[in-house]
Formats: structure tokens, C-alpha cells, sequence
């Protein structure tokens, strides 16, 4: 067995296809866009580069690839969060312990060369993007832009030295679930914010590049004491404000304003995951592409991806206003379920958020952290 960097084209096109292979016949298994994932992973056109560095490694045996890791050094991280810290992510790997173990080996080692002294994931390269390995909750597909993995990787992960750094969880209902009491009740509850001068309404899409400006700055004020979390530069966010824009409803899309200040806002995207899945290797050419734009009626689910709200005005029932406006307007359009995710473990307010509309947790993700490298 070999482990060897990714440097060319085609080893960072086996990089990327190598999980097609890996789940072949899993009946939940969600490819990832091919040309996503290749933008994600060029170092000129992800703006993450701009700022930090990684390094993509291969397991090799007689020439077959049979795992992949990314070994990541995440200054934004480090510099937000006072550590020396560095991330591994994009792990899959065969049902064996030994290539796990090389390619974690390989990982550590880099990021101890960088002068990093432990290691946390997984994260695509970040928290903003694909990240958390999933623990519990195998028996569905994933939804849009949450992870999948085999069962047997926290074993391997633990086997190896990592422990639990944090829990997050993702919360699932339905049309016959929900409860709609509490989805009447925030209706009330959003009279009397607007007698309070708070207003909620959908992104003006004619608006798009500043509206997004605005919420960016909620953005960072939002989660900035959440764990893990990391304050994306202006073009992280716009990428990541462009990536959602070609899927985005504004219907879904929601902002709560105080004096022509948004103050809180909530996105809910539709769960593309439900075509993605029939695209064969995330091919978009020659046939993909139509999938994706003619069979958008098949999608039934949505995710609740972000939901903020600035530290003054929580506790006010902004976020079960947007939780009632998302499940009303979702039911109105044919969806009859929904994910709201990931909620931090240690969410106490977000958690009962959801609770309060009957969204129970199905799935559980965990990032990992391996001391003293």
C-alpha cells in the first residue's frame, strides 16, 4: 500500500470519484457534484485558499485506490478561535483498519509539519461547508449538503485516539407531525412583533447582491459564540450566497427587520439530494442537468439550513415565527417534510425551537479531535 499526494489532474479526478466506488450499491448514498466538488477542491477559484492551505493524499494498493484524505491548515479558524489546531477532511476509506490508520498517520504528520498541534474534523474544508461525521441515523439518505459515511469510521476514528469534541444534530418532521398549535400560535406571536416594529419578509431577489451584503453581517454576529463556528470572509460568503441562489425559493428565504436593520434571518432550501441521487457518479453531462431542472416536483422535502438571530433579539419568538412561515408556505407548495439542520447538541434554545413543532432528531454528526499530534 502507497499513500501518495494528489498533484496531477487525473489523481485529483480519482480523488474525487473514489466514493462512487465506495458506496456502490448503497441504497442511501448521495454522490456529490462533479464539478462542484472539483471547484471546491481547485486552489484558484475556492476563495478558502486565499487564506489557508491543504493538502489531498491517496491510498493506493496495486495501483487501486482504497482511501482519501485531506490534511487542512485553517488559519481563519486558528486566528477566530485562539488555537493551533488543524483539520482532516474528505475521509473515506475501505473496511480496514490499517489503511485508515496510514492515511490518518499521513494527515497528522502534514499538519504537525505545519506547526499545528492537534487535529480536528471531519470538515470539507470548513464548518461553513460539509462537516461532521455521521454517528446515528444510517437507515435514511442525507439530505442536501450533510454528510453520509459508513458506519464503521467512528470506530476506526476512535480506535486510532480521536474523542468527542461536539455533537450536532439534525431534526426531522412531517406533514402529520408537525404541530400546528404552535405553527397558529406564531402567527400571533408575529402580529406583535410588527406592533414592535419588527417586520419579516422574504429576500428581494431583484436585491439579491444586497440583501446578501446585509445578512452577512448577521451572519457573523449570529454564531459568533457558537462552537466551531468561524466567520467567513466576504467571497466565502458570496460563493456560498451563489451556491444557495441556484436553488434558493424566496419563499424560503426569510429576514426580520427593526428600523430598516435585519436583525435575524432563516433559509430553507429544497432537498435537490432527492435527484442528485439518481445522477450516476454526479455527472451533470451529458444527461444530469435535466434531471435537476425537470423533475424539481419530485422533491417533497425540505432543509432548514440557517437560521440566525442577532443576541438582542432572541427570546422575542423571531425563530418560531420563521419555523410557522416555513412549514405554512412549505405545505402550501407540496412539501410534506422537513430537516432542520445541524442544531449544536449544546443548543438548548435552538433545540427547543424545533421541538416546539414536533421536529424529533433522527440523525446525529460529530467532529472528532485528536490532542497533542
Amino acid at each position: 500500500m502507497d499513500i501518495i499526494e494528489v498533484r496531477s489532474g487525473r489523481d485529483k479526478k480519482r480523488f474525487i470519484d473514489f466514493p462512487h466506488d465506495l458506496y456502490a450499491g448503497d441504497p442511501n448514498y448521495v454522490p456529490e457534484i462533479y464539478l462542484g466538488q472539483k471547484e471546491l477542491l481547485d486552489e484558484k477559484k475556492n476563495p478558502f485558499f486565499q487564506h489557508s492551505k491543504a493538502q489531498l493524499f491517496l491510498a493506493l494498493q496495486n495501483g487501486k485506490v482504497t482511501g482519501r484524505i485531506a490534511a487542512i491548515r485553517n488559519n481563519e479558524y486558528n486566528r477566530f478561535a485562539h488555537a493551533n489546531t488543524g483539520y482532516f477532511g474528505f475521509f473515506d476509506v475501505i473496511e480496514d483498519y490499517g489503511t485508515a490508520k496510514a492515511l490518518l498517520d499521513t494527515a497528522g504528520a502534514w499538519v504537525k509539519k505545519e506547526g499545528l498541534n492537534a487535529m480536528l474534523g471531519p470538515a470539507n474544508f470548513t464548518t461553513n461547508d460539509v462537516a461532521g461525521l455521521l454517528v446515528a441515523g444510517f437507515d435514511r439518505p442525507p439530505v442536501v449538503m450533510m454528510a453520509y459515511n459508513k458506519p464503521y469510521y467512528a470506530g476506526f476514528l476512535e480506535r486510532y485516539g480521536f474523542v468527542k469534541k461536539m455533537d450536532m444534530l439534525a431534526y426531522h418532521v412531517t406533514e402529520e407531525q408537525a404541530n400546528m398549535k404552535s405553527v397558529q400560535l406564531a402567527v400571533k406571536i408575529g402580529e406583535r412583533l410588527e406592533k414592535r416594529g419588527i417586520t419579516i419578509r422574504p429576500v428581494n431577489m431583484k436585491k439579491f447582491k444586497e440583501e446578501i451584503t446585509r445578512v452577512r453581517e448577521v451572519y457573523r454576529g449570529a454564531w459568533d459564540k457558537n462552537w466551531g463556528f468561524v466567520p467567513p470572509t466576504d467571497a466565502e460568503f458570496d460563493r456560498l450566497a451563489a451556491e444557495m441562489k441556484l436553488i434558493m425559493d424566496p419563499d424560503f428565504a426569510l429576514l426580520a427587520e427593526h428600523e430598516g436593520r435585519i436583525v435575524a434571518f432563516a433559509l430553507a432550501i429544497p432537498d435537490v439530494n432527492v435527484i442528485i441521487r439518481t445522477i450516476r457518479r454526479g455527472r451533470l453531462l451529458p444527461t444530469g442537468i435535466f434531471k435537476l431542472l425537470f423533475q424539481k416536483k419530485k422533491i417533497k422535502r425540505l432543509r432548514i439550513i440557517l437560521l440566525g438571530v442577532l443576541e438582542d433579539y432572541r427570546r422575542m419568538g423571531i425563530e418560531g415565527v420563521f419555523y410557522a412561515r416555513i412549514i405554512t408556505r412549505g405545505l402550501e407548495k407540496g412539501y410534506n417534510e422537513a430537516e432542520a439542520s445541524w442544531i449544536l447538541d449544546n443548543n438548548e434554545m435552538m433545540k427547543k425551537g424545533v421541538e416546539g413543532v414536533n421536529m424529533i432528531p433522527y440523525k446525529r454528526y460529530r467532529m472528532y479531535e485528536l490532542e497533542n499530534l
